[in-house]
């Protein structure tokens, strides 16, 4: 059972935007509705999909479920909706496909703040799974121990969906990029925020989809335009060198 950590307790918002997701939607579904902590609402945007997405949801529906389906911009035009739409104390984002690491990941994430603290940003380890579910490793990138905005200078050193952040920090997703949107976003988050909390657990079991060439290509450029607006064009070289070292001497599995 959840302990009673302070005087109002902490909720959760979980956020998953879809397009066509009839096929990866329900487990997600599923490990929102059966985390044991009870503090939980699901918000799903979904992007007016043509396929039996929508039926999938309506099948779902409860009262802690908050959904909506309409034509959007992309990906993040439909988290800042859905951010819009959720009331709960912390935002979290997951895909669909993703899911909570286990039925009580929530209760232990919320029992792993120390008593009366709420934190600006919490965060801890994810996992990859494949298109059943099964466990294939860790992420390759860890979580460090402490975080800041500096250490995303690094890489993406958190997983967007094991990165979750208090809805009053909330700042809406730059439209401007199309696919690392989420990795500027966490670094003005962690500029931001005063208290960043280490779950020191495995949060997220995430899809191991894949992105195709075009679109990986497309994101790494943006990600190096956002790392040298943050941390200048030298620091932000001078990584790369080292990333591509890295890749050789410990390959991406």
């Amino acid at each position: 059972m959840y302990r009673h950590i302070c005087p109002k307790m902490k909720s959760l918002s979980v956020i998953t935007v879809t397009y066509n997701a009839e096929k990866t939607l329900e487990r997600t579904l599923k490990s929102v509705r059966e985390q044991t902590y009870p503090h939980i609402e699901h918000v799903i945007v979904d992007g007016k999909s043509k396929d039996g997405t929508v039926e999938l949801i309506r099948n779902y529906d409860n009262e802690k479920l908050k959904w909506i389906s309409e034509p959007d911009k992309g990906l993040y035009d439909a988290m800042n909706k859905a951010a819009a739409m959720a009331s709960g104390d912390y935002l979290c984002f997951l895909n669909a496909g993703d899911t909570f690491f286990s039925a009580d990941t929530v209760e232990k994430l919320i029992n792993s703040i120390p008593e009366a603290k709420f934190p600006d940003i919490i965060y801890g380890e994810t996992a990859i799974v494949d298109e059943n579910g099964k466990f294939l490793h860790m992420r390759r990138l860890q979580a460090p121990e402490t975080l800041s905005w500096k250490s995303f200078k690094q890489g993406m050193l958190v997983c967007h969906q094991a990165f979750i952040v208090k809805r009053s920090l909330f700042e809406p997703y730059e439209l401007q990029y199309r696919f690392s949107s989420d990795f500027d976003w966490c670094i003005r988050m962690m500029k931001k925020a005063k208290n960043i909390h280490n779950t020191h657990i495995t949060l997220i079991n995430y899809l191991n989809e894949g992105m195709t060439t075009t679109n990986r290509k497309a994101s790494l450029k943006e990600r190096y335009r956002i790392m040298a607006k943050y941390y200048g064009q030298v620091s932000t070289f001078l990584h790369h060198i080292w990333f591509a070292v890295r890749a050789v001497i410990k390959p991406e599995k």
